[in-house]
């Protein structure tokens, strides 16, 4: 027996892991489509997310259980007692076959993130510029030390009482201090030498549960974001400096920083805005890389049109049933792998 399916643009990429062909996890199978999800590179430098998909026999499958009326995961038809194909699967066999007048092709697609993910550089909403913690009598004392040069932070973690003066010109808002975060986040790693590394000393005696060097070198940034927690315990004994971070229980945190970094503008931002985090809506199904001899690499989606035979070696009243079923569920289109348009031809 042998059924003939034309089919026209099916997707031939997939945007969730995992598999119709197994159980679905509690979550649900995880959404990959995102470009921050897209651009993540496994151990051997593939991208995993970026995920394509041929007609396979659990996509036969699954068709002709379609065709038969049933429209149940793949997994669940097979556990079924009463599956149709229990015996005959083993006979079956497919040819895909693309249509030559119309090749395989590639297009941008927009597609819906349903996860509830948030934009890392943009928010939604009034920007509230006067938040205490730029404001208050404690502001420059805390927020200058992102100001300090190298050379004034060695200094200032060394010793417990130093104090620094911040020139006029400098003014701590929201804006100044954004900007010094960008920048300070953007400095190259400086190698660790021996004032280095007796300053890593003293930070991990302050926060043993964070790592400073890598590569035996450290990012600036470490140090000064390190600096903003050690001067939060300081102005403690000082200020009343609920106003400065976060409060979490009996934990603080610097507004869009942790012990060993800058968390970047929408961690920072979001404490200062009235609408809150921006949600991603959606974005291009699309992924960049750059290889070697080729420069920058664009892969889209790709669609397909051709036909698939799919052969069925069965004793002849099988093949009679079957095509009785089919005709009786009458099922005019359907997808084939994920959108697209498919239809039976022909049935022989």
């Amino acid at each position: 027996m042998r059924i003939t399916i034309k089919y026209e643009a099916s997707w031939r990429n997939s945007f969730l892991d995992g598999s119709n062909s197994e159980p679905l996890p509690k979550g649900g199978r995880t959404f990959v489509g995102s470009m921050t999800t897209l651009g993540k590179r496994d151990n051997q430098g593939n991208y995993p997310n970026f995920i394509k998909r041929e007609i396979t026999h659990d996509t036969v499958m699954g068709v002709l259980n379609r065709l038969i009326g049933d429209q149940r995961k793949l997994y669940q038809s097979r556990n079924c007692p009463k599956y149709f194909f229990s015996d005959l699967e083993e006979h079956i066999s497919f040819n895909d076959q693309q249509n030559q007048s119309e090749p395989i092709n590639t297009e941008t697609v927009y597609i819906r993130n349903m996860e509830g993910n948030t934009d890392q550089n943009s928010f939604s909403g009034m920007i509230k510029d006067n938040h205490p913690t730029f404001s208050s009598n404690y502001s420059r004392e805390f927020w200058g030390v992102l100001w300090l040069s190298l050379e004034d932070l060695i200094v200032f973690f060394r010793n417990q009482s130093f104090k620094f003066e911040l020139p006029d010109a400098i003014d701590i808002n929201l804006a100044s201090v954004l900007e010094r975060s960008l920048y300070l986040r953007d400095v190259k790693p400086i190698t660790c030498d021996e004032i280095i590394l007796r300053v890593i000393d003293i930070l991990k005696n302050e926060f043993p549960d964070e790592e400073y060097v890598e590569f035996e070198k450290v990012k600036p940034i470490r140090l000064y974001s390190a600096a903003l927690y050690i001067q939060l315990a300081r102005l403690n004994h000082k200020y009343d400096m609920k106003t400065a971070c976060n409060q979490r229980g009996a934990k603080s945190y610097v507004f869009g920083y942790s012990k060993r970094g800058f968390n970047g503008m929408r961690d920072f931002m979001k404490n200062f805005i009235t609408g809150g985090e921006k949600p991603i809506w959606g974005n291009p199904y699309q992924l960049k890389e750059r290889r070697k001899g080729e420069g920058e690499v664009v892969s889209l989606l790709t669609k397909a049109n051709g036909t698939l035979d799919i052969l069925l070696s069965i004793p002849e009243d099988k093949a009679q049933q079957l095509k009785e079923m089919i005709e009786a569920a009458g099922v005019s289109s359907f997808y084939l792998g994920k959108k697209g348009l498919a239809y039976v031809d022909v049935i022989r």
